[in-house]
């Protein structure tokens, strides 16, 4: 029953982050907390592992759009790749994964019902201001930061990398989309790298939930926010997110 329910979940799960612009790691281990009690290493696989058809799926997309932009996508990834590597690798002691997992659930749902709510509430204005290009030392660093951040906690970095790229104005909305879904892509591949230099056990049912991520993600992808309640999305995700942070928390 678990297995039926965790797959349903992550088909949902595809859909909605795929039509909002992110690949879902934060999701799948909001799913994967609330339906299972996998161990540390396996979430971190089967999520990385789901981001990575998800990310694929979201950047050729974008990619094919023409909303893709190297120049300010390189000085994040340079640094982010080796080190989610190294996340990968690491393994917390269950008393700090768990909280640090539901913290960035906390985080993950904040950043959705902010953007929920500001929508809602008309806060965009008409008046657009140039993107300019992230200062160097800083996106390397920033990088750096996240995409260790991503190795060690099973996530791509994209929930982070996109309110960064849009407070500091270093890229368009749908830019940010296109650059966040990538870096979430080459994290996910670097850090299953590490994940499984450990050799975890993977489930056998991997396989119906990288199919439900594919069709998902698909789905979501094609139809995009723009044809589906964006706003009623994120704030519905938000509380999901909230649910398993607070278990994670009780549990830890």
């Amino acid at each position: 029953m678990s297995i039926i329910m965790l797959t349903i979940a992550i088909f949902a799960l595809a859909v909605l982050y795929s039509a909002v612009g992110h690949a879902g790691a934060s999701g799948y281990l909001a799913a994967m907390a609330i339906v299972t009690t996998m161990p540390q290493e396996e979430m971190k696989a089967v999520a990385l592992t789901l981001n990575i058809f998800v990310g694929a799926i979201g950047s050729y997309h974008y990619i094919k759009a023409g909303h893709f932009d190297w120049r300010t996508f390189w000085p994040f990834a340079v640094c982010a790749v080796p080190l989610a590597f190294i996340g990968g690798m690491w393994t917390l002691p269950t008393l700090l994964f768990k909280p640090l997992i539901g913290c960035v659930l906390l985080y993950a749902s904040l950043v959705l019902a902010v953007r929920g709510f500001k929508s809602r509430s008309g806060a965009a204005t008409n008046q657009i201001v140039a993107p300019r290009m992230p200062p160097l030392p800083l996106a390397l660093t920033s990088g750096a930061g996240l995409g260790l951040l991503a190795g060690l906690t099973g996530t791509g970095g994209g929930i982070f990398l996109s309110p960064l790229l849009l407070i500091k104005n270093w890229a368009t909305p749908q830019r940010t989309a296109a650059i966040s879904i990538v870096f979430v892509l080459v994290n996910s591949v670097a850090g299953l790298g590490g994940v499984v230099t450990d050799q975890p056990t993977l489930p056998g049912s991997l396989p119906y939930y990288i199919i439900a991520a594919i069709v998902g993600g698909f789905i979501g992808s094609r139809l995009g926010a723009r044809r589906l309640p964006g706003n009623g999305i994120r704030l519905l995700l938000a509380i999901v997110l909230i649910i398993a942070a607070v278990k994670l928390f009780l549990a830890a």
